[in-house]
């Protein structure tokens, strides 16, 4: 080879392992396993259960990479699994991309040790967890919430039932894993149907599978990053995950708001009104009234006294899904007019109840400053 063919050859060679360089560090870039928890140590491929892999959404203004996990994983690493996630940027994330992406991951953890390796994703999350699944058999479980991959019914109505007929498709590849799907009601990126269809596939395909299909209180698109969602479904994807064989397609809501928790706290001798007697004008409100936020945290009011329009009640919420919130109780005096109760006293949170036809009471909590409310339903348990 003459002198001037030898320099081009080298320098061809030199770019291109320049431009493969530049490639691999801009899909490094691009897409990034890490810790779902920094401060918590991982048990390792030789004392976890398995190694589980949380997939955020995409958003076509934000970035999701930046979006927090669900608060299921917490549950789920202190079960015993490492958990991890895997952040994609917007601009190069797309069912393919990241799919492909997604299979090298799992194929290094398992090349790292992990027996097990489990795919878990939101939206668009779980399209590309599926789409993994039917590329590679080294998955455990797919646990997919609220799957879709082409927009809303308002705002992409011409495409958004390909979230329903490119959604069947991928569930009918799956090569072995195990899946577990939850559809919402009320999600606008859910053309309907989805949950009875996917049974039908995945039974036919004799994978096991769970499918919780518009489970009560739970409702839209991010149905399963709140805490009501943990406290009700969290141990059932923890059993999925766990059990050595997946029984049939199972009701696995618990019980969990039904009642009561032994984890509220309530004052010493707390007796309802109606029970202490006679000086009390009973007006339909007198009672213990009981339920839970959408936060997970369970609430109780005890309305203890009713004289004219001056309301005195117990007020307990069961302990929050984090350390510092502990289950807590106060007493708090109020307001009363025909249909409504109204707790509102300077420098503490607002209380209102209104009657519902239905006999329960709409409840609505707003913080001292007025910037944050919660709603909810309470039924009386006395």
């Amino acid at each position: 080879m003459g002198s001037a063919s030898f320099r081009r050859s080298v320098r061809a060679a030199v770019l291109a392992l320049a431009f493969g360089l530049a490639a691999s560090g801009h899909a490094a870039e691009m897409f990034k396993l890490e810790p779902v928890y920094q401060d918590q140590k991982l048990l390792g491929p030789g004392a976890a259960k398995g190694a589980i892999i949380w997939n955020h959404g995409r958003s076509v203004s934000t970035e999701d990479s930046l979006s927090p996990s669900p608060y299921y994983m917490s549950l789920l690493q202190e079960g015993g699994w490492d958990a991890y996630r895997f952040n994609r940027l917007r601009e190069g994330d797309t069912l393919q991309d990241s799919s492909r992406a997604l299979v090298r991951q799992v194929r290094e953890l398992k090349e790292r040790g992990y027996q097990k390796v489990v795919l878990a994703g939101q939206s668009f999350g779980a399209f590309i967890s599926l789409m993994a699944a039917d590329q590679s058999d080294d998955i455990y479980a797919v646990v997919g919430t609220a799957p879709a991959a082409y927009g809303s019914f308002s705002e992409f109505y011409d495409s958004f039932r390909r979230n329903a007929t490119n959604f069947y498709p991928l569930l009918d590849k799956v090569q072995k894993a195990r899946v577990m799907l939850f559809f919402f009601h009320g999600d606008d990126f859910d053309p309907g149907g989805r949950g009875e269809r996917s049974r039908e596939i995945l039974k036919a395909r004799k994978i096991d599978h769970m499918v919780v299909d518009q489970p009560p209180f739970l409702t839209g698109h991010w149905a399963a990053s709140t805490g009501l969602f943990v406290r009700r479904y969290g141990e059932c994807i923890k059993n999925f995950l766990d059990a050595a064989k997946i029984e049939g397609d199972q009701d696995c809501s618990g019980s969990w708001g039904m009642t009561p928790s032994k984890q509220i706290a309530l004052p010493s001798g707390y007796q309802p009104a109606a029970v202490k007697g006679s000086a009390t004008v009973d007006n339909g409100f007198i009672g213990t009234w009981y339920g839970f936020y959408g936060n997970g945290r369970e609430v109780l009011l005890g309305v203890e006294k009713v004289k004219g329009d001056e309301v005195t009640a117990v007020y307990a919420l069961g302990p929050g899904l984090s350390q510092d919130q502990k289950a807590e109780w106060v007493r708090r005096s109020g307001r009363m007019s025909e249909d409504e109760i109204v707790f509102k006293e300077r420098g503490r949170n607002t209380l209102r109840y209104r009657m519902r036809d239905d006999g329960r009471l709409d409840a609505t909590w707003i913080s001292a400053d007025g910037k944050v409310s919660m709603d909810t339903t309470l039924r009386r348990i006395d």
